[in-house]
């Protein structure tokens, strides 16, 4: 199925009539920037592995770089390698020279084109902190802002933005960690049977700042309630409780910027409970759907919910967007994922495949959306 948007422009490899694509003979640094501290770290060095390896060399000089789990900033070439081979390295290229964003950054712009391909996830990495840097450094870089990417990483923040403009979504709750403490035993356990009573009888509890499905539970009772308030609390300090939507997982992908452009839908088939971090990235538990059964007119609606989230969000360049199909409801939308993984066989990258975007394309046409993203800013910014 076509994308929606702007006609099928975004899906023609090779794109030449954009004014801000670039050709080949102006041959780009492109910075790819992975690991990290938070808990995503090897998801994101997964990812990493293949844009290293999709980018063109004739258009694209690649400078790894790697964020160590102790935030130490490294030019990253053995780790590189390493994950291109197939191998998670345990260390970001220790050896290797440390690497100062802001001058390294700043130096490269005065060498030639530059671009910034940021493959990091959760904290310190897709909320806006990295942007913000890459901001200051004035280079083009791939994927949200600053305010889309903190967004899009805060849940709660995230629903009350969607809420305002009334996108459906699950009932919810939003805690802070020091909510379970202050209670006292009895309080807690009036908190507890309250989530239950008021959202029940089935939740999920959430960081409100993570991916990946880590620190993510299902609660149906105040004992496993208990255990997954207190789960989420060590990873973040506010936290998501939701009723649990009994209705299939319904993914689209987003691509473009002022006006972007939808996929057509996949649809999720988890092997659990629900869709974990071991059925997305260790046991292949999940089932994943290139061409869900949905009607026309459902999958119509699902496009145009997940635009007007990555418009509402001030998402820019990707995004997933990922559904429920409520049996009563319709769809309710789950989350938006600004930096959505991106390995080949994620849902990302494939649904652009199948609507005839090929993964090394797909880099590609980031990279120009980021490049054309800058020019614009910088226009507005110089006034």
């Amino acid at each position: 199925m076509p994308p929606s948007g702007s006609g099928d422009r975004g899906c023609r490899p090779g794109l030449t009539d954009d004014p801000y694509h670039f050709g080949v003979a102006e041959r780009r640094r492109l910075v790819v920037i992975f690991g990290g501290r938070s808990a995503e770290h090897d998801v994101s060095c997964v990812s990493a592995r293949h844009v290293l390896a999709a980018a063109d060399p004739e258009r694209y000089e690649v400078l790894p770089v790697g964020i160590g789990r102790d935030g130490r900033w490294c030019q990253a070439v053995a780790a590189a390698e390493a994950l291109v081979d197939g191998d998670l390295p345990e260390a970001l290229d220790p050896s290797g020279p440390a690497w100062d964003p802001l001058p390294g950054l700043a130096q490269l712009a005065l060498e030639g084109p530059v671009a910034v391909f940021p493959l990091l996830h959760g904290p310190l990495g897709e909320d806006g902190t990295v942007q913000g840097l890459l901001e200051i450094a004035d280079v083009a870089y791939v994927g949200s802002g600053v305010l889309g990417s903190a967004l899009a990483m805060d849940k709660l923040a995230a629903k009350e933005v969607l809420a305002h403009h009334g996108i459906p979504q699950a009932d919810y709750r939003g805690l802070h960690a020091d909510d379970l403490g202050a209670a006292g035993t009895d309080g807690l356990t009036s908190l507890l049977e309250g989530l239950l009573d008021g959202l029940g009888p089935v939740v999920f509890v959430k960081p409100a700042n993570l991916g990946s499905s880590i620190g993510v539970s299902r609660a149906d009772d105040p004992a496993t309630l208990e255990v997954a308030l207190k789960t989420a609390a060590g990873y973040d300090e506010r936290l998501v409780v939701e009723r649990a939507v009994d209705g299939r997982e319904i993914e689209l992908a987003v691509l473009g910027d002022l006006v972007p452009q939808v996929s057509g839908p996949g649809e999720i088939r988890p092997g659990g409970d629900f869709y974990d971090y071991a059925g997305k990235y260790e046991d292949d538990s999940a089932e994943l759907i290139d061409e869900p059964d949905l009607d026309p007119e459902t999958t119509v609606e699902f496009q145009e919910l997940a635009a007007r989230a990555f418009i509402a969000l001030r998402c820019s360049g990707m995004a997933r967007v990922d559904f429920f199909l409520d049996p009563d409801r319709g769809p309710v939308l789950n989350e938006v994922n600004t930096i959505p993984g991106f390995t080949p066989i994620s849902m990302y990258p494939r649904l652009w495949q199948r609507a005839g975007l090929t993964y090394p394309a797909l880099v590609d046409r980031l990279v120009d959306l980021a490049v054309a993203r800058h020019a614009r800013r910088r226009r507005n910014t110089d006034r």
